[in-house]
């Protein structure tokens, strides 16, 4: 998995140390929504059963590169 220094300083944070990679490939290969920013970076959300929780990444606009991921406590399904 590619990732900026960023997401590597990051994720050592008490709240990020327990996103395993296996979701974060999970939510870029199959997200429930995708959405490209203004700046050319995308967001992938997925819901991952064993957190309960949706996960967010954010990739760089090569699209692979993995520049964040957290837990999106806001993110809402659109019914």
């Amino acid at each position: 998995m590619k990732c900026t220094n960023y997401f590597l300083f990051v994720r050592q944070r008490s709240d990020r140390i327990i996103i395993k990679d296996d979701w974060i490939l999970d939510t870029i290969k199959e997200p429930i929504k995708t959405m490209v920013q203004t700046d050319g970076r995308v967001r992938k959300w997925k819901f991952i059963e064993e957190a309960g929780r949706y996960l967010r990444v954010i990739l760089l606009e090569d699209n692979e590169t993995v520049h964040n991921a957290f837990f999106d406590r806001s993110f809402k399904v659109n019914i």
